[in-house]
């Protein structure tokens, strides 16, 4: 066979599949049409995610997953012995098929110590040897909207279907949650952190800037959102804005936040977690990219600006700027606001549901 060849799988014979998430929200995410492929092709088969707390969390109640198994290093699963107890776990299920869209080694040791038969992912991480049906990576699939990554993985295996959009959902509860907290205002949502590293993060004092301008230009409240480990960058935000917004930044559960994020009339935001989560609803998004590559990270919502200035050293993919973060502060206030008020247009030449439709249209524009 040749060295790129992918052995196709035995459908109809499939009845459990365990299908092993990735470990950063915002992949997550762009791991929902690829899910979407996978109960396409598989109606009738239980499927059952394995995903680290936040990610099975932001996963709860998908509908391309029946149930979850939650893998966590930092508590059932700490320390040396954790996978194999892991692996232990899996293999009382008796799956099928494993399909591994995470690409390191240890998910394909631990779907071959769980004894399962069929086990499908890329060939990354020197892995290909434990894997039953593994898929090469050029530079080609390399080079693929991380999105489009996924869904070729399975394309190769012989599976598709879907409707290849991102996809969450909340439940009653979190709508009527969100809908206390924040009421009928129109809302913005600022995002000033990213989890990945300090690399990604625009200037503080410049959100504050730009989120107090956008409140006054369009009337818009501002809502802070973000994780534990960006609280501090939020009070500075808070502390520098002229009018006092509504800071939710380490206060909100995943759940909460994805809740939040559904309901706000446009999103400012670094490339992160959060920015992936409201391109799944539709959100209208001005996403400031620096080291990060926004030809593969891009937000998939209908209405979305990338904010962003060259440079000889971007992008690196670094978490922490090993220079004079460059990057970052070369995009000014002037061009945040820019790219809102171009957003600002644009919704007001469509409806109210082709926002929130969440199609997978063209990442949008780039501000350079």
């Amino acid at each position: 066979m040749k060295k790129d060849a992918v052995h196709g799988l035995d459908l109809p014979d499939i009845r459990k599949i365990l299908i092993r998430s990735t470990n950063w929200i915002g992949d997550a995410v762009m791991t929902t049409p690829a899910m979407g492929a996978v109960r396409a092709a598989f109606p009738a088969a239980e499927i059952v995610v394995a995903a680290n707390p936040p990610v099975a969390e932001l996963l709860s109640g998908h509908p391309a997953c029946d149930r979850l198994l939650v893998y966590d290093r930092n508590g059932l699963h700490k320390g040396p012995a954790g996978p194999w107890r892991f692996s232990r776990e899996i293999r009382k299920e008796r799956f099928d098929l494993a399909i591994l869209f995470q690409n390191a080694f240890e998910a394909a040791v631990i779907a071959l110590a769980a004894g399962i038969p069929r086990r499908a992912g890329y060939r990354t991480d020197a892995r290909g040897i434990l894997l039953t049906h593994g898929v090469p990576v050029g530079r080609a699939e390399r080079r693929l909207h991380h999105t489009d990554y996924y869904l070729n993985m399975l394309a190769r295996l012989g599976i598709r279907g879907g409707d290849g959009r991102l996809h969450l959902q909340c439940s009653v509860e979190e709508k009527a949650w969100v809908e206390a907290v924040l009421g009928g205002e129109p809302w913005a949502a600022v995002n000033p952190g990213a989890t990945y590293g300090s690399a990604k993060r625009w200037r503080p004092e410049r959100f504050a800037e730009a989120a107090d301008r956008i409140a006054e230009t369009h009337g818009f409240s501002i809502v802070l959102t973000g994780g534990p480990g960006e609280t501090p960058i939020g009070r500075d935000i808070e502390e520098a804005m002229r009018l006092r917004p509504l800071n939710l930044i380490g206060k909100t559960s995943v759940r909460q936040m994805m809740a939040i994020l559904s309901t706000v009339r446009l999103m400012v935001t670094n490339d992160s977690g959060p920015m992936h989560v409201a391109a799944a609803f539709g959100i209208p998004i001005a996403a400031l990219f620096g080291p990060t590559d926004h030809t593969t990270t891009s937000p998939l919502a209908p209405s979305v600006r990338i904010v962003r200035k060259p440079a000889e050293c971007a992008p690196c993919l670094k978490r922490r700027c090993p220079t004079d973060h460059r990057c970052m502060d070369a995009v000014q206030v002037a061009d945040v606001l820019e790219a809102v008020e171009e957003l600002a247009r644009e919704s007001r030449t469509r409806s109210h549901s082709e926002i929130r439709s969440g199609g997978r249209d063209a990442p949008g524009s780039t501000r350079s």
